[in-house]
C-alpha cells in the first residue's frame, strides 16, 4: 500500500538546532514560569508581528479565554461570533458566562458576514469574536467600523492567520486583541502554545496574573487565575522555528500552486480566490464539492482519498451551533451559508514538506470520482 499521507505534519527545525537552543536549560533549570527563552520568544514576536505586547500562552484556547475574562465583560452579556469555526472559539465565550450569538459567513472566503453583524446587536451585545479562517482574513476595516459605532471591542480569533498581512500590516494589529495558536498543526509552532497581542498597556499585568493563578505578587493573589504559562521547551521550539518562517510559507505556497494547477478549474470544485491586498499564509488547503456537479459528495471523496491511505479532514465540521454540549439552543438554520459550507468542505492535506508527487496522488484519488461533464 501506498504510503500514508497524513492531513497535516508539524514542522520542526534540525535537531541539533533546537539542542543547542535548549542546553542552557540543563545550567539553569529553569524550565518555565516566563524564563529567558520565554522572555526572548516574546521579545521576537513583539518585533516580528509589529505588535506593542505579545502575552504568551500555554496554548491558543487558554489565551482566548483569558483574553476575554480579562475585559471584564457584563454577565450573560452577548457576544457576536460565527459557528464556523474550531470548538475553542464558542467554548471560550460560553466557559467566560457569555452568550454567544451566531453570524453566519459569506461564501467567498467563509469569514463572517460583516452585512449581518449590524442586525445582531442588541442592548446586551459587548463583544465582537470574528474568525480568520483557512488563513482568509475577516473584512478588518468594515468590522472596525462597526465596532467603534456602537463602542464594542473587537477579539479576533487569528488561531489560522499568522504570517498573513492585509495592505502591509500583520493580521496580530487589527481589533482590540488577537488571538494566535501555536499548536503543532499550524504555521508557526512552539509544540503548543498561543499568544495574545494587543496594544494596550494596562492589559501586560493583567494577563501575566491571571494565566499564574491570580498571582499578582507572593503575598497578593488578585483575580481567580489559572495555569496557562508557556515552557521554556516550547519557547525554545517558536524561537528556532520563527527564523524559518519565510521557508515555511513559501514551502506551503509552492505546495498550494500545485494544487490550484490540478484543480482549480474543475466543475464542481470550490477553491478559496486569493485575497486583495493580503500576503497569505498557505495554513490550509480547502476545497467545496458540489455533489451535482462533481458527482460525488464530500462524505464520499473523503472515504476515497481513505481508501488510498490518505487522511483528509472535514474542517469546519459540525458548525459548533450544533454541538451536542447545546443540543436545542441554537437554530443552525439561522447561519444557512455555514451549514451548507459545512456539509460540503473537505481541507487537503497540506505542509512544508508535502511532495509534488504526493500532491499529484490526493488529485488523481479526487478526480478519479469526477462523473463526466
Amino acid at each position: 500500500m501506498n504510503e500514508k499521507i497524513l492531513v497535516t505534519r508539524s514542522s520542526m527545525p534540525d535537531f541539533d538546532e533546537y539542542c543547542n537552543e535548549i542546553k542552557g536549560l540543563w545550567e539553569s533549570h529553569w524550565l518555565t514560569n516566563m524564563g529567558e527563552k520565554h522572555m526572548q520568544l516574546q521579545k521576537a514576536l513583539e518585533d516580528t508581528l509589529g505588535v506593542s505586547h505579545v502575552t504568551l500562552y500555554t496554548n491558543g484556547h487558554l489565551a482566548l479565554e483569558n483574553i476575554i475574562a480579562a475585559m471584564d465583560l457584563p454577565e450573560h452579556g452577548e457576544v457576536i461570533t460565527t459557528p464556523f469555526t474550531f470548538a475553542s472559539t464558542t467554548h471560550s465565550i460560553v466557559r467566560n458566562g457569555l452568550e454567544p450569538v451566531f453570524c453566519d459567513i459569506n461564501a467567498t472566503d467563509y469569514t463572517i458576514d460583516t452585512d449581518l453583524i449590524e442586525n445582531l446587536i442588541t442592548d446586551k451585545t459587548c463583544a465582537i469574536v470574528p474568525v480568520h479562517v483557512y488563513g482568509n482574513l475577516c473584512d478588518v476595516e468594515k468590522i472596525q467600523k462597526i465596532a467603534d459605532k456602537y463602542d464594542l471591542k473587537v477579539i479576533y480569533d487569528a488561531a489560522h492567520a499568522f504570517g498573513v498581512t492585509y495592505k502591509g500590516v500583520n493580521a496580530a494589529c487589527f481589533g482590540y486583541a488577537s488571538m494566535f495558536s501555536f499548536h503543532a498543526t499550524k504555521v508557526f509552532n512552539t509544540i503548543e502554545g498561543g499568544a495574545i497581542c494587543y496594544s494596550d498597556d494596562s492589559l501586560v499585568q493583567k494577563l501575566n496574573d491571571m494565566k499564574n493563578f491570580g498571582i499578582h505578587s507572593p503575598e497578593e493573589v488578585i483575580y481567580a487565575g489559572g495555569n496557562a504559562k508557556m515552557n521554556e521547551f516550547q519557547a525554545a521550539m517558536g524561537i528556532c522555528n520563527l527564523r524559518h518562517l519565510d521557508d515555511e510559507i513559501e514551502k506551503r505556497r509552492r505546495v498550494t500552486e500545485h494544487y490550484r494547477s490540478r484543480l482549480e478549474n474543475v466543475s464542481g470544485i470550490t477553491l478559496c480566490r486569493p485575497q486583495a491586498d493580503v500576503k497569505q499564509n498557505y495554513a490550509y488547503f480547502p476545497a467545496v464539492f458540489d455533489e451535482k456537479l462533481f458527482g460525488a459528495t464530500r462524505d464520499e471523496v473523503c472515504q476515497a482519498l481513505a481508501d488510498n491511505n490518505i487522511n483528509a479532514r472535514k474542517y469546519f465540521y459540525p458548525l459548533t451551533n450544533t454541538f451536542d454540549c447545546f443540543k436545542g439552543k441554537y437554530d443552525a438554520g439561522k447561519t444557512p451559508v455555514a451549514l451548507h459550507i459545512s456539509k460540503r468542505v473537505l481541507t487537503l492535506p497540506l505542509y512544508a514538506d508535502l511532495s509534488t508527487e504526493s500532491v499529484d496522488r490526493i488529485c488523481d484519488v479526487i478526480l478519479g470520482l469526477k462523473k463526466a461533464d
